[in-house]
């Protein structure tokens, strides 16, 4: 038993170093735009930025950066107050929603797609519905236009329980934080434990009042009404995986066409499960998810 513990422990450390050194790997350009912290990777072929989720880093797109720096630049971002990062003052989901213009127009980058996972994926979604016109498509991994269980829920409530989230975090300590994503991680982030333990030590580096802020932005914000606004393709990854949903006995086609009641007046709606896996579906999945995110990113090259 012992043994195995210590082999567990032996392959957390060296995924999370990988996970951390991966940027470090071959040449890379390191700058900042707004409240937005870049990494380029890649010289030549159509423009893709990646946008991770809550309390998370450009490390969680490792797989999806190794898969595609070959043929595109690829811009991996990380979110003020994530991953060691500093937070900022103020609305940071409309912060990070400017610097994602500011990083397209300064940058000159020409159409690129935007893939967003959870927080980031809402924000994706969200940069659409106003500014299509400087992308070619969005993906959204996880990630919704509305918090999925609160779609029936009235502003006023929404607002109600966007508070809600705050006042979990207030006063939450460092050992509390980790503690609390570590259950996240192993109840709904990913599916093998090792690798849970390893992704919690890495988004329990971000700042709790930053995600607490991130968080309750995304339980207040419906952005449906907008949808009919975006104008580019939009592809929608869902992660399933059937023993979490033994109870309840939703199939892997149901919680497609779950997400996909989700996204109404999108005219250009593409939906794809992947299983088995949980939320970080590119970490659980990778070969898969970055067969599905090449596809469609092929797709918009081709039209």
């Amino acid at each position: 038993m012992k043994s195995m513990k210590r082999a567990a422990a032996i392959l957390a450390a060296v995924w999370m170093s990988v996970a951390g050194s991966v940027m470090a790997a071959g040449s890379a350009t390191v700058f900042d735009v707004g409240s937005l912290h870049v990494e380029r990777r890649g010289e030549r072929g159509s423009p893709v930025i990646l946008i991770p989720g809550l309390a998370s880093g450009a490390w969680v797109w490792k797989d999806s950066i190794a898969a595609l720096q070959g043929e595109h630049r690829v811009y991996a971002v990380t979110l003020a107050g994530f991953d060691g990062r500093p937070a900022v003052k103020g609305d940071a989901l409309a912060q990070a929603a400017a610097s994602l213009q500011e990083l397209i127009v300064s940058q000159r980058l020409d159409r690129p797609v935007l893939v967003g996972h959870s927080l980031g994926g809402t924000l994706a979604l969200q940069f659409a519905t106003t500014h299509s016109d400087l992308i070619a498509g969005v993906v959204a991994v996880d990630g919704l236009p509305v918090f999925p269980t609160t779609e029936a829920v009235p502003a006023a409530q929404r607002k109600l329980l966007a508070e809600r989230i705050h006042a979990q975090f207030a006063g939450i300590t460092a050992a509390d934080f980790e503690a609390q994503q570590l259950r996240f991680m192993r109840q709904v982030g990913v599916v093998d434990a090792t690798q849970a333990e390893a992704i919690a030590k890495r988004t329990s580096r971000s700042d709790p009042q930053a995600v607490a802020d991130y968080a309750s932005a995304v339980m207040a914000l419906d952005l449906r009404p907008q949808l009919p606004g975006i104008r580019v393709p939009v592809l929608v990854v869902a992660p399933y995986l059937a023993s979490d949903y033994a109870a309840t006995g939703i199939s892997e086609s149901a919680k497609g066409s779950y997400y996909r009641s989700l996204l109404p007046g999108v005219s250009q709606l593409e939906v794809v499960t992947i299983a088995p896996a949980r939320h970080f579906v590119m970490l659980d999945q990778p070969q898969p998810f970055n067969d599905v995110l090449r596809k469609f990113i092929s797709a918009l090259a081709a039209r």
